[in-house]
């Protein structure tokens, strides 16, 4: 097992780490990548419904995606590809994405499954963990689990699950903090639920969010490249976004805040629950046949026989994309996730990356990524002829960068193979 966790630090020591450690970039890569060791997203940050837009799924689809918290992968069940391998550096997102797994195949029921991870701040969710879950993961799942760390305040870490895994992991501690810096100011995030339409909500952003962005506290806090890392951004990414406002990250959050709050109405948008309440909407409206909160879709009641019955069509691997890829077949793949991961990348990881993507592509295959800044991150610094091998959907991936209901990113992308 400390073979294993050494192996997983150095793998994201080399994903990170660009800058020697002697400079201050470097020891703020080091700082990161600390942090990162850890649960980082307990709901991962990005749209599925988006995603499967984009990706097309088929039956026959083989595909290959960024781990982190397991939404997104587990939503991807839904539309019944053939195969799907999630990859991740970080161990705790392994294990999450392996409990998830674990509790769609032994959970007897929708109810259960949904208290777990929908609710996920009651002790019963302990006792169905001890019941149905311990005896059937994994050895090293388990040691995770079973583990105790600082941010669990030595209690084992499966009981995150009892004090809602949502205010936890180093996103809702940064979703706390934001909170809790908002009520300095008197203001009270939790109000934006209470918005009935987007014209309320948009009246809610002008007159009470938007002037927060002013206040001298948060824009000292914001341009600290540290404060992001919350948002699992990095160094380098943290420098792509505040190049884009003109060094006034203060203004780019503002902007990206605002996408989320005005674009989509609340009752459709689960990502502005968990911004503004720290969770998903009362578990009230997901029991029974009344649904009226949003939820990712591997948590709606009418995907959970479906996806239970595929759940031997994931595969969880503790590893890097390139390092995956390097042993599958050539032309043995359909689709590619890669979230906003390359936004860390050197130029070489880049290259090494599509090497591989274009080696084991079948035709027709689609890559997606996010990127923190608006235009894609690949012209002129991937190899043209790796890169000429794809075709850009400039049009389509605008459009789809608009439907996001997660608003954080600045660039959604689609790449199609020749």
């Amino acid at each position: 097992m400390t073979s294993t966790i050494r192996q997983s630090k150095k793998r994201l020591d080399r994903a990170v780490h660009r800058s020697k450690l002697i400079s201050m970039e470097g020891v703020l890569e080091r700082l990161f990548t600390f942090a990162f060791k850890g649960l980082v997203y307990p709901q991962i940050w990005e749209d599925p419904e988006v995603d499967m837009q984009a990706l097309q799924l088929k039956p026959d689809s083989k595909m290959v995606t960024i781990a982190s918290g397991g939404c997104n992968v587990m939503s991807y069940l839904t539309a019944d590809p053939q195969e799907i391998t999630a990859v991740d550096l970080n161990r705790a997102h392994v294990a999450l994405n392996r409990l998830k797994l674990t509790a769609l195949e032994e959970f007897p029921d929708y109810e259960m499954f949904y208290r777990f991870f929908g609710e996920a701040d009651e002790k019963a969710n302990i006792a169905a963990y001890e019941k149905y879950l311990k005896p059937a993961i994994d050895p090293e799942t388990m040691a995770y689990w079973e583990g105790r760390d600082m941010t669990a305040w030595g209690r084992k870490r499966i009981t995150l699950f009892s004090r809602d895994v949502y205010h936890h992991g180093m996103l809702g501690y940064f979703i706390g903090f934001g909170h809790f810096i908002a009520k300095i100011y008197g203001v009270d995030l939790s109000k934006m639920a209470e918005a009935r339409d987007l014209n309320e909500q948009r009246s809610y952003f002008d007159k009470v969010l938007a002037p927060l962005f002013d206040k001298r506290l948060i824009r000292w806090v914001t341009s600290k490249k540290m404060s992001l890392y919350g948002l699992g951004i990095p160094p380098a990414q943290y420098e792509s976004l505040a190049a884009e406002g003109g060094g006034n990250m203060a203004g780019v959050l503002k902007q990206r805040l605002e996408k989320l709050a005005c674009d989509f109405p609340m009752e459709d948008n689960y990502f502005a629950w968990q911004a503004f309440t720290r969770g998903y909407a009362p578990s009230q409206t997901h029991s029974g046949t009344g649904l009226s909160g949003p939820l990712p879709p591997y948590l709606k009641p009418q995907h959970f026989l479906e996806i239970r019955k595929r759940t031997s069509h994931v595969r969880v691997v503790n590893r890097s994309f390139t390092e995956h890829l390097d042993n599958q077949d050539a032309n043995s793949l359909d689709a590619y996730v890669l979230l906003d991961a390359q936004d860390w990348m050197t130029d070489r990881q880049l290259n090494d990356l599509w090497a591989g993507i274009s080696r084991t592509a079948r035709q027709g295959a689609r890559v997606i990524f996010r990127t923190a800044g608006e235009p894609s991150i690949l012209p002129g610094r991937v190899n043209n002829e790796i890169l000429g091998q794809w075709t850009y959907e400039a049009a389509e991936s605008a459009r789809l960068n608009k439907l996001d209901r997660s608003s954080i990113y600045g660039g959604f992308h689609l790449y199609i193979y020749n």
